[in-house]
């Protein structure tokens, strides 16, 4: 018989800020196919004796192929019982789930998508701040800094990202937001615009630093460190 797939959001590493619902299909999963950030204690809750199968892609570090974690996650359904994927944050934010959902429905296996908190929202309320204000922050957007290849995405509206008046969060875009901010700055946004760089948000090893977008460019130009990030920019990050 055909299984089931359940797209769980791990939310950003804190188990506590499991759902309810995240827990109860980690707890009856045959199989857990978990990205790098939703392992360590969040797979505690998995089954005892289910599977637990790595496919984490990671920027920078050797990875599985999307189309091979698809293919996977596929033969895992066809072998009947609960399949769990376990993406950070939520599934659908920047997770690669429209390329999992696509090659279930092509195989004609039933899914459901269990949503998880946000890895942007828990930044900003680990950084203590919210992300709308009245009348000086009505518009939030996310944006991926990095394309297939890993540089700064040759088509996002950069016109939209300038706006000083949004609250804006870059994913997965350490590398490339010194490009980023230099155009930016070009297109408007003042340079003492507040940002923060949220790393490993709700993690032991959590890492809020608050600057400017262009003082954060500067540090990113010559530093790295290996944590997972976000950088929040806009009219709020000054809290």
């Amino acid at each position: 018989m055909t299984g089931f797939v359940s797209f769980v959001g791990s939310g950003p590493g804190d188990p506590e800020l499991l759902t309810l619902k995240a827990v109860d299909r980690l707890r009856r999963a045959d199989a857990v196919l978990f990205d790098d950030l939703s392992s360590g204690p969040i797979l505690s809750h998995a089954r005892a004796g289910a599977d637990l199968v790595g496919v984490g892609k990671r920027a920078g570090r050797p990875s599985p192929k999307q189309d091979h974690v698809s293919r996977l996650l596929v033969d895992y359904a066809q072998g009947g019982g609960r399949i769990v994927r376990l993406k950070s944050g939520d599934s659908g934010v920047f997770g690669r789930l429209e390329e999992e959902l696509v090659a279930l429905r092509a195989a004609g296996i039933p899914f459901e998508i269990v949503p998880g908190v946000p890895s942007a929202i828990a930044a900003a309320a680990s950084a203590g701040i919210p992300l709308t204000r009245r009348l000086t922050a009505r518009r939030v957007q996310f944006v991926t800094g990095h394309d297939m290849t890993g540089a700064l995405p040759a088509d996002i509206d950069l016109g939209a990202l300038a706006d000083p008046t949004a609250s804006t969060v870059v994913f997965m875009g350490k590398r490339t937001f010194p490009d980023l901010a230099r155009s930016l700055i070009a297109r408007g946004l003042p340079p003492h615009q507040p940002a923060i760089l949220a790393e490993a948000v709700s993690t032991p090893d959590q890492k809020i630093t608050r600057s400017t977008v262009a003082d954060l460019a500067d540090r990113l130009a010559s530093e790295q460190s290996p944590h997972a990030a976000l950088i929040l920019y806009g009219p709020l990050a000054d809290g």
